[in-house]
């Protein structure tokens, strides 16, 4: 059933779906028991305390994810949402580092931007292609990458934001590799060193993941992207519980309290993105 804020507090619980996803939802076994943690998982944990409900996760896919928020799920196909046929309504929102894209748009509410992305060229160390020398200009960087593309083979990954329609990928004459099985956006890496493409699309928290994890074996070459955001998504219909958690986003920036819940799972984006999370801040304290 669909539920806006006074269903949620009725019900006392706030149904939060999440993709195992870099450090925004990871999940790790601990003897028959499936745990999850990370970025995500605790600000809804404590959005729901602040709603004064109980929480609950409920894990997705990259291809079920909007259907169990809207009752009827939809892909990007061909440049178009396609739309399936109804199903239940299983959860209240969608929050697993969800960047924001025009046709996630046709079929979701998103709140106020969180974390900023972008979506990277990662490759091999010994690859050929050699990192980009940063011109000032987002798009002239973008340019810059995708010209260096022509017959190299490229992973990336349908229905994601690493999907290659995305960013015109066959247009650069790219040997694009789609996986046969679908992966998780953190197992692109493991997946680029286990075959012999030479790169992969990469957004920015997966990177920063990746770099620590492979020091040796990866590099950042530049942008497939312009800079991007992620915010949380939510049923169109139910625009009380997105102003909620838009106030009570507000009020975290404003307390210091987000910056520190950022810092715990991602310590290093602030050396790149200090601008954006000190203006969100400032502009919060307004």
């Amino acid at each position: 059933m669909a539920r806006d804020l006074a269903e949620v507090k009725a019900e006392g619980v706030l149904r939060h779906l999440g993709v195992p996803y870099a450090n925004f939802v990871s999940q790790y076994s601990e003897g028959n028991k499936i745990t999850h943690s990370g970025l995500d998982i605790e600000l809804m944990q404590n959005f729901a305390r602040h709603l004064g409900v109980e929480y609950q996760f409920i894990p997705a896919t990259w291809t079920t994810v909007f259907g169990m928020l809207t009752g009827r799920n939809g892909q990007f196909i061909n440049n178009r949402v396609v739309y399936g046929e109804p199903e239940p309504i299983i959860g209240d929102v969608i929050a697993n580092g969800f960047t924001v894209l025009d046709w996630r748009e046709e079929i979701v509410a998103f709140s106020d931007d969180y974390f900023p992305s972008a979506v990277w060229l990662v490759a091999r160390t010994e690859s050929e292609l050699n990192p980009i020398n940063p011109s000032g200009s987002e798009l002239d960087d973008v340019l810059t990458v995708k010209k260096m593309l022509r017959q190299r083979d490229i992973i990336a990954m349908k229905q994601s934001c690493l999907d290659p329609d995305l960013y015109d990928l066959y247009g650069t004459q790219a040997n694009v590799i789609l996986p046969a099985k679908q992966l998780q956006l953190n197992e692109m890496v493991p997946f680029l060193l286990s075959v012999k493409a030479e790169a992969t699309l990469l957004d920015v928290a997966d990177s920063l993941i990746a770099i620590d994890k492979w020091p040796n074996e990866i590099k950042i070459i530049g942008p497939i992207s312009e800079e991007q955001r992620m915010a949380v998504g939510f049923r169109k219909d139910s625009p009380q519980l997105r102003q909620a958690f838009n106030q009570y986003l507000k009020q975290i920036r404003a307390d210091g309290s987000y910056n520190k819940l950022v810092k715990k799972h991602y310590p290093t984006v602030f050396h790149y993105y200090q601008d954006y999370f000190d203006k969100a801040a400032l502009d919060a304290k307004k």
